[in-house]
C-alpha cells in the first residue's frame, strides 16, 4: 500500500472530513457531525481526493461511502491524531479550577423532561459563571472524543476510562389517563388500547416488552418519542408502558399494576477520568448528581399509589 504522507494534508479540518465520513458512511450525515453543509463536504472532499490523487471513497450500490485502501489508511492517521489531541485537552481541562466556562451534559429525552432541568436549574444559580449546554439525545454520545463532558446515562460505564456513580435504579410501569377505567384484571394494559414503541425500534428493552405483550392490531399509536407516548397516554388515547419517574406525579395519569421487575434498570451519572478533578464537573456532580439521588424513589417507583386492575 502507498504511503500518504500527512504533509499533503496541512489543514486538519480536512483529516476531520475524511475521519467524519469514514465513521459515518454518507456525506450528509459526516455533514451533521462536522456542523456544515453536504455540498462542502462534497467539494472539499473533492479536493482533497485531487491534492492526493486517490480516491478515499467508493460509493456503494445503496448509497454509503466506503473507504478505499487510501482512505482507511487517511482516516486512521486522522483518528490517531485526533486520540492525541482529546488527551492533550483532557489533560489541560483536568487541571481548570475555575467555576467557569462551557459545560456540555448529555441526557435522554425523558430524564431532561422530567427529572434533570430543574437540577440544572439550581446548578446554574450557584454557578452563574458557567454555561450549561443540554444535548438532549438518547443515543450514548463519546465522553472520549468530547462530544460531551459528563452523561446521565441508564447503564452502568463499561470503559475503563470513564468514572461515574449509580444514581437509583430505574423502575417501568403501564400507566393509563384516570379518565379511563381498566376493564380487563387480567391485560397488563388493563383492556385499554396499546401505545408503543415504532416498528423499526429493536433492542430497546421496553420496545421489545410492549411487542411481546400486545398485538400490533392492540397499538393504536406508535412513536419513537417516549415523551411523545406519554403526552399520548395523557390525552386518553391508551395505555403505554412508562418509566415511573415520568409518569409519577402527573396528576391526569394513574398506574396500572406495579412495576416490572424484569425490567428494572438502572441511572448512572458519568464523565471521562481526565475530567473527575475539573471544578465544573466536580460541581455538576456534586450539586446535580445530589438532586438526582435525593429523587431515588421516583426513579424506583416508590412514590405512587398502584390502581388495581
Amino acid at each position: 500500500m502507498n504511503a500518504y504522507p500527512l504533509q499533503m494534508l496541512d489543514d486538519w479540518n480536512d483529516l476531520k472530513l475524511v475521519l467524519a465520513v469514514a465513521r459515518e458512511g454518507a456525506l450528509t450525515r459526516a455533514a451533521t457531525s462536522l456542523q456544515i453543509d453536504h455540498s462542502t463536504v462534497y467539494r472539499r472532499l473533492k479536493a482533497v481526493e485531487q491534492r492526493l490523487g486517490t480516491r478515499l471513497f467508493e460509493r456503494s450500490p445503496g448509497g454509503d461511502y466506503c473507504p478505499t485502501p487510501a482512505g482507511a489508511q487517511v482516516a486512521a492517521a486522522a483518528e490517531r491524531i485526533e486520540a492525541e489531541t482529546q488527551t492533550l485537552d483532557r489533560a489541560v481541562s483536568g487541571r481548570d479550577q475555575r467555576l467557569s466556562g462551557r459545560l456540555k451534559v448529555t441526557s435522554s429525552e425523558t430524564l431532561a423532561y422530567r427529572m434533570l432541568t430543574p437540577e440544572i436549574a439550581r446548578f446554574r444559580a450557584a454557578n452563574p459563571g458557567i454555561q450549561v449546554e443540554l444535548a438532549v439525545d438518547n443515543r450514548v454520545l463519546s465522553l472520549s472524543r468530547r462530544e460531551a463532558d459528563i452523561a446521565l446515562r441508564p447503564i452502568r460505564p463499561r470503559e475503563n476510562e470513564l468514572w461515574g456513580r449509580k444514581i437509583a435504579d430505574v423502575a417501568w410501569a403501564i400507566y393509563a389517563a384516570k379518565s379511563l377505567a381498566p376493564t380487563d384484571p387480567a391485560d397488563p394494559f388493563g383492556g385499554h388500547p396499546v401505545i408503543g414503541w415504532g416498528e423499526e425500534v429493536n433492542n430497546i428493552g421496553a420496545a421489545d416488552w410492549v411487542n411481546r405483550s400486545a398485538s400490533s392490531e392492540r397499538i393504536v399509536f406508535r412513536s419513537s418519542s417516549l415523551v411523545n407516548q406519554f403526552v399520548a397516554v395523557r390525552a386518553g388515547m391508551g395505555a403505554a408502558l412508562l418509566p415511573c419517574y415520568l409518569g409519577d406525579g402527573e396528576p391526569d395519569l394513574q398506574r396500572i399494576g406495579y412495576p416490572l421487575s424484569d425490567l428494572r434498570g438502572e441511572m448512572w451519572i458519568v464523565t471521562h477520568s481526565d475530567l473527575r478533578t475539573t471544578a465544573r464537573v466536580r460541581a455538576f456532580f456534586d450539586l446535580v448528581g445530589e438532586g438526582l439521588l435525593a429523587k431515588r424513589a421516583m426513579f424506583e417507583g416508590l412514590t405512587d399509589t398502584i390502581t388495581d386492575k
